[in-house]
């Protein structure tokens, strides 16, 4: 069995606990070698790992012959330069959320894809978490009957760090503002479950002006299952109206959950309400990571392409547009 040895462009703080041991912990995978441009930095990472190279360099990780999947975690600014490097090199590509800076870049690598015989996949991994499978699971089995509505509500406290050097505030970087950073789990799930949009509106505003980005941004969409989605995210409110709310609701029922607290989902039918706590794992990227190392060991399919990325990229950018 093909051990697919991985590189990680960009190895900060979310590869620590969230996504580098999955590289390293599936099995036919290897973590092979780190980049970060900070030299101590990516020595630090490597040795505290095991993780045989390290580099401060993007184009020296790339030209190592033995690594055969790349995966780039640095802020979506990046993503499209790296992926296109990384597929001219002969590497296939896991690529963080969002995959680009917006729907044009991500048609753009689509194209590149295209002409390459090498895979890419998107780190949309919530679609592969227990409580999210569960969902999945109860939609298909038709707990809530036909599912009408979806709707998102976020609403968090405004930052304490609005300084220059938080890239997820700087538009130029992370393509907007925290919206960016968040809505592209939220509506990834939502596109997984009912379709890509037919018809999407929407606007954002920087009500509070606390950053260069938006802090409230609104949306509507019909997808294409016939489910509307409305969503409704805000990064500016009192710390006690912090909300984090999911619900699909449908002829026979609701279900209720949260995006990103304990897993914790809430089914409510004619017979009652039954709720359910489905713990995360250790490290939340490593079920899909699984899932990608299969698919490009070819014994799999791809888990999350950038088609699928496309659709919630093109909401994003309806949704965030200025009002």
């Amino acid at each position: 069995m093909q051990t697919i040895r991985w590189g990680i462009i960009g190895v900060g703080n979310v590869c620590e606990v969230k996504s580098g041991p999955g590289f390293y912990k599936n099995p036919a995978s290897q973590l092979l070698a780190v980049m970060r441009r900070d030299a101590d930095k990516a020595r630090d990472f490597a040795q505290r790992h095991q993780v045989p190279h390290w580099y401060d360099n993007a184009t020296e990780l790339l030209q190592n012959p033995n690594i055969d999947a790349v995966y780039i975690a640095t802020p979506p600014a990046q993503h499209l330069d790296y992926a296109l490097a990384a597929l001219a090199a002969g590497k296939h590509v896991y690529i963080e959320k969002p995959v680009t800076l917006n729907a044009q870049e991500c048609r753009e690598l689509i194209a590149a894809a295209n002409r390459s015989t090498h895979k890419v996949c998107i780190a949309h991994y919530r679609r592969a978490l227990p409580n999210f499978i569960k969902i999945a699971e109860l939609l298909a089995a038709g707990a809530i009957g036909t599912p009408l509505i979806a709707q998102i509500e976020l609403l968090r406290p405004a930052p304490t760090n609005n300084n220059s050097d938080n890239w997820r505030l700087n538009p130029a970087i992370s393509g907007g503002g925290l919206f960016h950073d968040l809505a592209p789990h939220q509506l990834d799930l939502l596109v997984h479950w009912f379709g890509p949009a037919n018809n999407a509106a929407g606007f954002s505003l920087n009500q509070r002006q606390l950053s260069p980005a938006a802090d409230l941004v609104q949306g509507w969409a019909k997808l294409q299952s016939g489910v509307v989605l409305q969503g409704r995210w805000h990064f500016g409110v009192a710390p006690e109206l912090a909300r984090d709310s999911g619900e699909i609701i449908g002829t026979q029922g609701s279900i209720h959950f949260n995006f990103f607290g304990d897993g914790t989902l809430k089914l409510t039918t004619a017979t009652g309400t039954q709720t359910l706590v489905l713990d995360y794992p250790a490290h939340v990227q490593q079920p899909l990571i699984a899932q990608v190392n299969q698919y490009f060991r070819g014994a799999g399919n791809n888990p999350c392409s950038l088609q699928d990325a496309l659709a919630s990229m093109e909401l994003m950018d309806i949704f965030s547009a200025p009002l």
